[in-house]
């Protein structure tokens, strides 16, 4: 049929307009090439399609069955084109977005209100997965295009960095003021007879068992903005340390952030969301390992304070990730364009 599909579009403009003279004056091909074509097409079918007189063509029966099929065949392309026409022009399409609650929230809830605005005609799915979920529902193909912590990328797919972003320990005044006094009280000495990992709670050991005899040696800046006295490797150490589950890359940078640090948390509390972390941290509940620019507003009004520390968290990036071969004209390309 695909080999026939010229000798149909020939046939049907001869059937509409009855005259072979005008089918090729609209296909642009000789009268010759035009009676050749339904010559060929008889032949294939096996059968007359057109009796020829003085005044043209007209159809014979088989002929008319045969244009009644074509006709509602080519209407239906008609109206095909007509609507991807109508797409094109209103920007109609549907662009599906994976991303973390807090990434939507904090970084780029500005830009999809923007992207909304200027195309009103696409349907917006925003699904909320960790990263590492989020590359897989790509793979899988449940979304277009994801937004995502910068990490190692399966072949075929793209990273486009958008912006860093910087970890943070917080806690409030209140917290740090009495985790110095009850330490203080206690003092130092007593603490370094206690198993650090056999404290209550999720407890973690990040680094070697010798590593542990160092677990009071400072090299970390002492000075706090709260005015505490303790140095933030103490207060790593002997804090209600809150983070992140370990399947999260955000952990992960935390974790290897104690390790090439020699920091050995001694309790950890892990929480699965990062506004948690934020809030439990605020009520005084301990120090929370949490990404900046998620904390803006608590940070200003002094709800929590940022530990100061000598040797600062490395940054890191976030940003988009799609498979290679990205249609420019597509909704996700027009998204990536307006955030960049």
């Amino acid at each position: 049929m695909i080999d026939n599909l010229n000798y149909y579009r020939v046939f049907y403009t001869v059937a509409h307009t009855e005259s072979i003279s005008k089918a090729a004056e609209r296909l642009f091909i000789s009268q010759p090439a035009v009676s050749k074509s339904i010559s060929n097409l008889e032949e294939t079918l096996g059968t007359k399609l057109f009796s020829r007189g003085s005044r043209g063509v007209t159809l014979t029966e088989e002929g008319q069955i045969l244009y009644d099929h074509l006709r509602n065949a080519f209407d239906m392309i008609s109206k095909a084109e007509d609507e991807l026409h109508h797409i094109n022009e209103l920007g109609i399409g549907e662009l599906r977005l994976g991303i973390s609650t807090s990434l939507c929230r904090y970084i780029l809830m500005p830009y999809l209100k923007s992207f909304i605005a200027e195309n009103p005609h696409v349907k917006l799915t925003i699904d909320c997965h960790s990263t590492y979920n989020t590359i897989r529902q790509l793979q899988d193909g449940n979304i277009d295009v994801g937004f995502i912590c910068e990490t190692n990328l399966p072949p075929d797919y793209i990273y486009e960095p958008f912006r860093e972003v910087h970890d943070i320990f917080v806690a409030s005044d209140s917290y740090l003021h009495n985790l110095s006094v009850r330490e203080s009280s206690t003092g130092f000495e007593s603490q370094a007879t206690n198993n650090p990992w056999l404290m209550a709670g999720n407890v973690t050991s990040l680094v070697d068992d010798h590593a542990a005899n160092d677990i009071f040696k400072d090299d970390f800046d002492p000075d706090f903005s709260n005015g505490e006295t303790m140095s933030s490797r103490n207060i790593l150490e002997r804090s209600n340390l809150m983070l992140l589950e370990k399947s999260n890359i955000t952990r992960k940078h935390i974790d290897r952030y104690f390790y090439d640090n020699e920091i050995n948390p001694g309790q950890i509390l892990e929480i699965n969301n990062m506004d948690l972390l934020i809030d439990f941290a605020s009520i005084g509940m301990g120090v929370s390992a949490i990404v900046k620019e998620f904390a803006e507003e608590q940070l200003n009004n002094g709800t929590v304070v940022e530990l100061e520390l000598a040797s600062p968290i490395p940054p890191r990036t976030v940003g988009f990730v799609y498979k290679r071969g990205l249609d420019k004209l597509s909704p996700t390309s027009r998204l990536i364009d307006m955030c960049f």
